[in-house]
């Protein structure tokens, strides 16, 4: 009798899961669509990411309150933000093609030359966090504790936003919490 209650529980349990998962999810485009438009209000425009890379820009320099020297230092610092925010967009856009001929073409992927298209990308974003990483070089040098601090904060946002939400966030070894390293 036992047996045949927990089998008939067990029964009862995976027809409501099925009948959870076969439920409606809503319109097209709506927050439980699984499809691109996902989010609130669809995905992202050319000049949705454009607005938000400006904003994220300004939010960086209002919390540095650079001195009158060091606004002399944030032009090239700017302008390797784009550079990197513009980096991404166009490997967004070549991963979105590549990914869409590749469905229309029904060919089995190409290791070597996926493994290329890699690279490439990968070599297109060091050479932008490179760009950056000079440009910020003198301002960063001019910088006083507190604005460094600041900065610290402040640049994890904008990495965020810049290269999109695939990172860790949560506690571990790459985390942002209590078992973060470094």
């Amino acid at each position: 009798m036992k047996r045949w209650l927990i089998g008939l529980s067990g029964v009862g349990a995976l027809a409501a899961a099925t009948a959870v998962y076969a439920q409606d999810r809503g319109f097209p485009g709506g927050p439980f669509d699984d499809g691109p438009g996902w989010r609130r209000g669809g995905p992202l425009s050319a000049e949705d990411r454009a607005a938000f890379t400006d904003a994220r820009i300004a939010a960086l320099r209002a919390g540095l309150k650079l001195t009158p020297a060091q606004e002399n230092l944030w032009p090239p610092v700017e302008e390797a933000i784009r550079g990197l925010a513009t980096q991404r967009q166009e490997a967004r856009q070549a991963r979105r093609e590549r990914f869409a001929s590749m469905r229309q073409d029904g060919a089995p992927r190409d290791v070597p030359d996926t493994l290329r298209f890699m690279a490439d990308r990968q070599a297109a974003s060091a050479d932008a966090l490179r760009k950056l990483a000079d440009a910020a070089q003198p301002l960063y040098a001019s910088l006083d504790e507190g604005q460094k601090r600041r900065l610290s904060v402040l640049s994890r946002s904008l990495v965020r936003g810049v290269a999109g939400h695939h990172r860790r966030h949560g506690p571990g070894p790459h985390g942002e919490g209590p078992m973060r390293r470094g």
